[in-house]
């Protein structure tokens, strides 16, 4: 699996733990939905600000978003 679609199942499982919605993350993350949903599926490569906002929003770590087994 590459890095891309490790980091978008990763957004996804965490989303989900904290039951969050896309749009609800995506509003904390201060981006848009459709490229949190492009993220999520790994059809977009994210900016290291994105993957860094993301963190935040679902109160980790980038590295954590990146790694292959939690």
């Amino acid at each position: 699996m590459d890095l891309v679609q490790l980091l978008g199942e990763n957004v996804r499982r965490l989303r989900k733990e904290r039951g969050l919605s896309q749009e609800e993350l995506a509003f904390r993350a201060g981006m848009k939905r459709s490229y949190l949903s492009d993220l999520e599926r790994g059809t977009r490569n994210p900016t290291v600000r994105a993957v860094g906002r993301l963190a935040q929003a679902l109160t980790t770590t980038p590295d954590h978003l990146l790694h292959r087994d939690f």
